[in-house]
């Protein structure tokens, strides 16, 4: 069997016990966002996540992502899925109306990826970042990197990375060595290695907008010396390969007010190494990434770059929670599915000399499945009642 997705359980804690739709009608923002509204949104994501994200879990795993001479291949069906998920809107749900989003309150954007989660964490991981980027881009990016890349963010038309780790500092990140080298026409040059970077390379989205933190000349040591940076795998139109004897594309806008160039066809010396295995997603293209003097603008102030990242983080992090809440649903079905298929023993007030009863029938057994059932329902109370009552988009 494969995940389907609990809508009934879901709107029970919402409507029942979180009084969702009322607290959200009284709010200005969402003031058209009545519980049909609601409902309407819900079914329609349970019939995206149940009938095109879960049927993929299978190959997924067993076939997972593969690397060729730089090129990461996703699994079978993968692309298709992720294509008709942005186009539908689901990525913009929670972002705002003016950056090409719904609008849609946050608390509906949690609950979309909680089911993704639990129907196939390893597709999941790849739009999995798409809300911090947004966040991040719009909270610390100039206007100029706003007008060329936060619509494509919130939309999902391209995915994003979050490019922290490197090999030789784990989660330390005051030890990070990637550095950024200013330009006279306000670019940077990124220089150096990240490891563990989730979606670095795939053939789901044409561009793929990968935030770096990495150090300037004068930086200070330690995380106060970090700057966060804005890296494309494909250049402004007009753009060159990153390379020292090589021309650099203007900056996309930039405060001098230039024009911003559409996206081209241009490679940036951002390389793929390797995928690698993290937590036995193999349908995740988790990946090594070279940045060769890379071509990057810089988002927020030199030096505060971990405090920009950190919106990204904070917001990754909500949704590693949901994450735990989907695998636990998804856990708790297949168990559910086979203790109504297997026998063993008589159950009590079971007829002696007659078949074994399915084990689902077993005192004991139901003990352990309501208390994960308990621990799923408290969770989700928990997820959704702190995500932001009004859209953080």
């Amino acid at each position: 069997m494969h995940y389907q997705a609990p809508l009934a359980d879901i709107q029970f804690i919402l409507n029942d016990v979180l009084h969702a739709p009322a607290q959200l009608l009284a709010l200005p923002s969402f003031a058209e966002v009545d519980a049909d509204l609601v409902q309407q949104v819900l079914d329609e994501a349970g019939k995206f996540v149940t009938n095109q994200v879960a049927p993929l879990q299978e190959v997924g795993d067993s076939v997972g992502c593969t690397f060729d001479a730089g090129t990461v291949t996703t699994p079978p069906g993968f692309k298709e899925a992720y294509q008709a998920f942005w186009q539908a809107g689901w990525p913009a749900l929670a972002c705002a109306p003016q950056d090409g989003g719904q609008g849609l309150p946050a608390v509906l954007e949690a609950v979309l990826f909680e089911m993704l989660s639990g129907a196939n964490h390893g597709w999941t991981m790849a739009p999995g970042l798409l809300h911090g980027a947004y966040e991040c881009i719009k909270h610390h990016g100039s206007e100029a990197l706003k007008a060329e890349y936060l619509e494509k963010v919130a939309t999902g038309e391209w995915l994003a990375t979050m490019c922290l780790t490197e090999p030789h500092a784990g989660s330390d990140l005051g030890l990070v060595r990637t550095k950024a080298q200013p330009q006279a026409d306000g670019s940077y040059r990124v220089s150096g290695t990240k490891i563990f970077i989730s979606g670095g390379e795939h053939d789901l989205t044409d561009n793929i907008v990968h935030l770096v933190l990495a150090r300037l000349p004068d930086a200070p040591a330690g995380p106060k010396g970090l700057s966060l940076f804005l890296a494309p795998k494909l250049l402004p139109e007009g753009g060159r390969s990153a390379g020292p004897s090589q021309a650099r594309p203007a900056p996309p806008g930039g405060s001098e007010g230039h024009a911003v160039p559409s996206v081209g066809a241009i490679r940036n010396a951002v390389h793929c190494e390797r995928i690698e295995e993290k937590m036995g997603l193999h349908g995740s293209p988790t990946c090594v990434m070279r940045f060769d003097e890379a071509t990057a603008w810089m988002i927020g102030e030199p030096h505060r770059g971990l405090g920009a990242m950190f919106v990204m983080m904070n917001a990754a992090r909500l949704h590693v929670g949901l994450q735990g809440i989907g695998l636990l649903e998804a856990a708790w079905q297949k168990a559910d599915a086979y203790s109504k298929e297997r026998r063993q023993m008589r159950a009590p007030k079971a007829k002696m000399g007659s078949a074994p009863d399915l084990i689902s029938e077993h005192p004991a057994m139901r003990r352990i499945l309501s208390t994960q059932r308990a621990w799923i329902d408290g969770g989700r109370v928990l997820a959704y009642r702190t995500r932001p009552s009004n859209s953080t988009c």
